[in-house]
């Protein structure tokens, strides 16, 4: 995607990310640049995992949370036209709250190497202004 204005919305955001529904995890980038973004997740009570974790109790599970970070992640890797980061490590996952139907998650990122197609995010994921989860992401690109 060439110089985009910010927020991007779901039709751009899917000419970036390879994912598509039900596993797009980004439904909106309200900013990017300088290797940080700052992405959202809307968490609906109509997603399917909620059938099953928890019925009773619904709690959005910690590695759909990861895969919105990694998703929002690519969009500040410098990636070449027509590669794909691939998910290579996850370092220093915690999760610090639970996120429920309802939530918004913020979803916050920033670039800590990009070199030789490989590249490294820091990550945080946010409701409320509280952290929710947080985590190292590796990536590997290729075609």
């Amino acid at each position: 995607m060439t110089n985009p204005t910010y927020p991007l919305n779901i039709q751009q955001i899917l000419e970036t990310l390879p994912h598509r529904f039900p596993f797009v995890m980004v439904d909106r980038v309200l900013s990017a640049g300088d290797g940080a973004v700052h992405a959202i997740k809307n968490v609906s009570a109509g997603e399917p995992h909620f059938q099953g974790h928890f019925p009773q109790e619904p709690v959005m599970p910690g590695v759909l949370i990861i895969e919105a970070l990694a998703q929002a992640s690519m969009f500040c890797l410098p990636l070449p036209a027509g590669t794909i980061g691939y998910l290579a490590g996850i370092e220093g996952a915690r999760f610090k709250r639970k996120v429920i139907p309802g939530d918004t998650l913020h979803l916050h990122i920033k670039l800590d190497y990009f070199r030789r197609g490989l590249g490294k995010t820091i990550c945080r994921a946010e409701v409320d202004g509280e952290v929710a989860a947080q985590a190292e992401i590796l990536f590997a690109v290729g075609k």
